[in-house]
């Protein structure tokens, strides 16, 4: 995702400087705008961030870290505490360097007088459009610790996902990592010195073997070749995805991918109406949730849906609408909104949504994992069966030789 960099005046008259990422510069705009801030100027950053700017990004806050501080921020709250004492505390306890540096700066702005709200928001790399607000929301019907509590289980339902798909995916790349460099030694060091041997006792040889030596030989002389190849198709997917139509194509084809692409759009499904859901319940406007779930989509083509949806709204029409006539939302996701909205319990039917999609995705990757690890092994058993019987049927043929 592109990143921004913008230099800003807040509502007291000082200059704000940050960085922000983002799908477009007109993102960017309506974020800054949802801020409160006076725009002066936006360009997108080419990699060359200050000192500053790099050691902050190299100093991540988890999702982890967050959901902790939301959780215990919300328990001092219903305790009772005020909010600058409670910021003091989950200061001295953070074990995040960057997180203990933020909190400490929202501590004083609260302290001088600023809103909980204003204070956070100066922070966009570490709290999202998502997180100000909902906080916004929360200091306005006076439920910080309704809406804190609502948003440590957002973040933990969000990091809960991601976990699972980690795991369903290291056992299949941990074999195709062993698998491809058990191919790389083989082309590189065993085979060669087969085809020494073979040479020397001048075999005739099968044209099994014979197209075994000849990739190992091109490998071995033409290497740079796939490293160029894959250079360059990295840089090139990198700049397609640094413009709007070729990140639009790009999040497409991914859709479109067998067994991957049903998994990405089950879990842009769930992200979709959990993120709209937990927004909805805090008392969000639905046009600004709208703009916050597309900027959290995660692909470019809901993205697309849910502006276009947004569009649809201000024009008269319902939630539901838009969504059907765009085919990318399955059936019931889109009939399951239309109740919510005619029965006016649509955060509920949203959150209904997003559980059904969570399991969706996991039972999804567990077909995947079940379904990658046998094609797995047999591709590498028959790999290594090919170079096995191409080595022995030299061998084999001039055994039967001598015996004559």
């Amino acid at each position: 995702m592109p990143t921004y960099r913008y230099n800003a005046m807040d509502q007291g008259g000082r200059t704000v400087a940050g960085t922000l990422e983002a799908e477009s510069i007109e993102l960017v705009r309506a974020k800054l705008s949802d801020l409160r801030y006076h725009i002066l100027s936006i360009r997108e950053s080419r990699g060359r961030a200050g000192l500053q700017d790099l050691l902050n990004g190299m100093q991540r806050v988890k999702l982890r870290d967050l959901v902790v501080f939301s959780r215990q921020f919300a328990t001092m709250i219903d305790a009772g505490l005020s909010v600058v004492k409670c910021l003091d505390i989950l200061q001295k306890q953070s074990r995040n360097p960057r997180l203990k540096e933020v909190i400490g700066q929202v501590k004083h702005d609260v302290a001088g007088g600023t809103s909980l709200t204003e204070a956070v928001q100066r922070h966009p790399r570490i709290f999202s459009s998502l997180y100000i607000n909902m906080i916004r929301s929360a200091e306005a019907g006076g439920i910080l610790d309704t809406v804190l509590d609502r948003l440590a289980s957002f973040l933990e339902k969000e990091q809960e996902t991601r976990n699972k798909i980690k795991s369903a995916m290291t056992y299949p790349a941990v074999v195709f990592v062993f698998a491809l460099l058990m191919l790389i030694g083989l082309l590189f060091f065993v085979l060669p010195k087969f085809k020494t041997i073979f040479e020397a006792m001048g075999l005739q040889l099968p044209l099994s073997t014979r197209l075994m030596l000849n990739c190992s030989t091109y490998v071995r002389q033409y290497w740079y070749i796939a490293i160029v190849v894959l250079v360059g198709s990295a840089f090139f997917i990198r700049m397609a995805a640094r413009t709007e139509k070729g990140r639009y194509a790009l999040d497409a084809a991914k859709l479109r991918v067998p067994v991957f692409g049903d998994l990405l759009l089950k879990t842009a499904v769930s992200r979709f109406a959990r993120t709209f859901g937990t927004l909805i319940s805090s008392g969000v406007p639905v046009l600004r949730a709208l703009e916050i779930v597309s900027d959290t989509a995660g692909n470019r083509v809901v993205s697309e849906t849910v502006v276009r949806a947004r569009i649809s709204i201000k024009e008269g029409d319902k939630i539901s609408t838009p969504l059907f006539g765009s085919r990318v939302f399955p059936v019931m996701v889109t009939q399951m909104i239309a109740v919510g909205e005619e029965t006016g319990r649509l955060d509920q039917m949203l959150v209904k949504v997003a559980n059904f999609y969570d399991e969706e995705v996991d039972s999804t990757l567990k077909a995947l994992t079940s379904l990658i690890e046998p094609l797995m092994i047999v591709g590498l058993g028959l790999i290594v069966g090919f170079i096995a019987v191409s080595v022995i049927s030299p061998i084999y043929s001039l055994v039967g030789s001598l015996g004559k």
